[in-house]
């Protein structure tokens, strides 16, 4: 298997296939990926790339890409564990699997090809994670019900057993003669 090369961060942080997976959000029901994170990810000002995405609107419908409610942005900081967004004074946008594909033909340049590589590779991973996880989940439930099943056959079993113990107690034979 080829080997994914490592591509570096504004930050010096190398960007491997997880450290994408890490800033993919599920957000209304869709994965999806801040624009801030996007950003960094590029290597462009959050302000710039969201520029770059109003010039070219058209590209971007509401499948692609969509902005954040205050009660969102609050419930992705209890998700990711941090106090404090940053004090941007907009609402961020996210972008779908689809908007980060569209992304590619709006910002240029190869570090956007590479980028663009990476991000949709961890999107594909996910995507297998999930319908792993669903296969499980498909299994694990098939267990429960054999196990209920089995479960149904041993109370059976023993309610009939406890019923023919309790049957022979009560015969007792009688002591003495009958006349």
């Amino acid at each position: 298997m080829k080997k994914e090369k490592i591509i570096e961060t504004s930050l010096n942080i190398p960007v491997t296939p997880e450290f994408v997976e890490r800033r993919i959000h599920l957000i209304r029901g869709q994965k999806v990926m801040l624009d801030s994170d996007l950003a960094e990810l590029y290597q462009v000002e959050t302000k710039n790339l969201n520029k770059a995405v109003k010039r070219n609107i058209a590209r971007f419908p509401g499948d692609f890409m969509f902005r954040l409610t205050k009660k969102e942005i609050q419930n992705l900081r209890f998700q990711i564990g941090t106090s404090s967004w940053g004090g941007g004074r907009y609402l961020p946008y996210v972008f779908t699997e689809l908007g980060v594909a569209m992304l590619s033909s709006v910002l240029k340049g190869d570090r956007a090809v590479q980028m663009n590589i990476f991000i949709m590779r961890a999107f594909v991973k996910l995507r297998e994670l999930l319908a792993t996880h669903a296969d499980l989940a498909r299994k694990m439930e098939e267990l429960e019900k054999e196990q209920k099943k089995q479960g149904d056959h041993l109370l059976a079993v023993s309610s009939v057993l406890k019923r023919l113990m309790d049957e022979g107690a009560k015969q007792k034979d009688a002591i003495g003669f009958l006349a």
